[in-house]
């Protein structure tokens, strides 16, 4: 499945082909991103995403969640998703991670956007979150452009590989709140 954000970015399903392009874009952000998301230190090769991949495509068709490549000109410069997907209560989460370079573009605004969008018309879910370490603003910047509400700090919500805790900021968008964002001109 392909989201065509604008004439040069779009959402591509996430294929077994990509697993080395996205190895090597992770390797080159390893001491950035593993700031902020836990699962860093633990993809040391390319084998690695190749399981991650597997798992997505391998998960039964009732409760896949779709996992995206962002693509800028065509170039991998981020994953964006679905996780922790509850079908039943109709409520999901979305991830996501996008090159340095490539922050303060709209890039990932746009394409949480077209996840929400996903989610809401084509799921039928009521509740999205999204889930952003302490201090991360890059990230948390984007829920609050899109109008999700602040519910407040999880303390200690993710462990990463030193042992260490992280507290994570928690904001929500009900489906009842969603507005799209306005086409850019």
């Amino acid at each position: 499945m392909n989201i065509q954000l604008d004439p040069v970015l779009k959402l591509s399903s996430i294929q077994m082909e990509d697993a080395s392009r996205i190895f090597s874009l992770l390797d080159t952000l390893r001491a950035y991103l593993g700031k902020w998301l836990s699962f860093v230190q633990s993809r040391k090769e390319v084998a690695d995403i190749a399981a991650y991949i597997h798992a997505i495509e391998s998960a039964p068709e009732a409760t896949k969640e779709p996992v995206f490549t962002v693509r800028y000109e065509n170039e991998i410069i981020g994953l964006i998703g679905f996780v922790r997907t509850d079908f039943h209560n109709k409520k999901t989460e979305i991830g996501y991670w996008i090159s340095q370079h490539h922050q303060g573009k709209g890039i990932m605004t746009k394409s949480v956007n077209a996840l929400c969008h996903f989610a809401f018309e084509e799921w039928g879910m009521n509740r999205i979150q999204i889930k952003c370490a302490v201090g991360n603003t890059s990230s948390s910047n984007i829920p609050k452009r899109l109008s999700f509400t602040f519910e407040g700090v999880e303390r200690s919500g993710e462990q990463f590989p030193d042992g260490s805790y992280k507290d994570l900021e928690t904001y929500s968008l009900l489906k009842k709140e969603y507005k799209p964002l306005s086409p850019q001109p």
